[in-house]
């Protein structure tokens, strides 16, 4: 397959420095608008009734059935203050769903289109990947005065192959600010290797190591227009705080790994049925 990388050597080098690079945009305002509109529709059609509560402080608790089965399906996740005491939603359903995962690249059409266009396996290329498949996708609402923290992570340790090969494709569908809750990273920290992994077992999913403690001042803010595609290091701590504007921030993440001379963790939280098709093979 004739593919052609899109990154020129300034951006490999800011990459393999820094642990993430922007790409503005990458996204055209048609691919935008046609990703949103189809998440309103699919919001519209989704009944409250059969869904889960998604932690993003403790990550340890979300693994229901549902949660599971969501990575061969389009699953809604509500934001951990979406409740009120009664246990009924404190306001509309749209304004209260964290995301949507984990296989919209897969069954939407809009988002299947945009994953599997010729930029984005260009750029999949441009990072040397051989045989790389989406091994899931999540639509992040940030939703505007509840939208959840997100605690210093590394996508590798959700995400395991042997060796690591993951790396995180977050797509800005709306402006990131420090105030809606923009990504934040600690620049080269993908430099000192994986801390800790998320294992499943017969209890569910825990993680092998305690979450380490982070210098808030050694991370810096990736503020981005929308549009804008945020290539993160499957190593790169980062984290996001709570969105307490009163303006949403929605994003769609991917997660890429290879398939060629690596091996996926068979105690990943991703078991899949069936197994994903590549983006491309070279």
């Amino acid at each position: 397959m004739g593919i052609i990388g899109n990154l020129s050597s300034d951006q490999l080098h800011s990459f393999n420095s820094q642990g993430f690079i922007v790409l503005e945009s990458f996204a055209s305002p048609e691919e935008i608008d046609a990703m949103m509109k189809r998440m309103e529709q699919l919001l519209n059609e989704f009944d409250c009734s059969s869904t889960s509560i998604f932690s993003t402080k403790n990550q340890q608790q979300s693994t229901d059935n549902y949660f599971f089965e969501s990575a061969e399906n389009v699953s809604f996740f509500f934001e951990e203050k979406a409740f009120g005491d009664d246990g009924n939603l404190r306001q509309p359903k749209e304004l209260s769903i964290n995301k949507v995962g984990h296989a919209l690249h897969e069954i939407e059409p809009a988002f299947k289109k945009f994953s599997s266009s010729e930029k984005f396996s260009s750029l999949m290329f441009s990072l040397g990947y051989k045989r790389p498949v989406i091994i899931q996708s999540m639509y992040i609402f940030k939703q505007p005065g509840i939208g959840g923290e997100v605690v210093p992570h590394q996508d590798n340790s959700f995400l395991y192959t042997e060796p690591p090969t993951c790396t995180g494709l977050w797509l800005a569908l709306e402006d990131a600010t420090i105030t809606n809750g923009c990504l934040w990273a600690i620049p080269g920290s993908q430099k000192n290797g994986l801390v800790r992994r998320m294992i499943r077992g017969e209890e569910g999913v825990s993680f092998d190591r305690p979450l380490p403690t982070y210098d808030q001042k050694d991370f810096v803010p990736i503020e981005v227009k929308a549009g804008s595609m945020v290539v993160i290091h499957g190593d790169l701590i980062h984290q996001s705080f709570e969105n307490q504007s009163p303006k949403s921030r929605h994003a769609y993440s991917l997660h890429v790994v290879d398939t060629d001379g690596c091996k996926w963790a068979p105690d990943n939280w991703i078991r899949r049925k069936v197994e994903p098709e590549p983006l491309y093979v070279s």
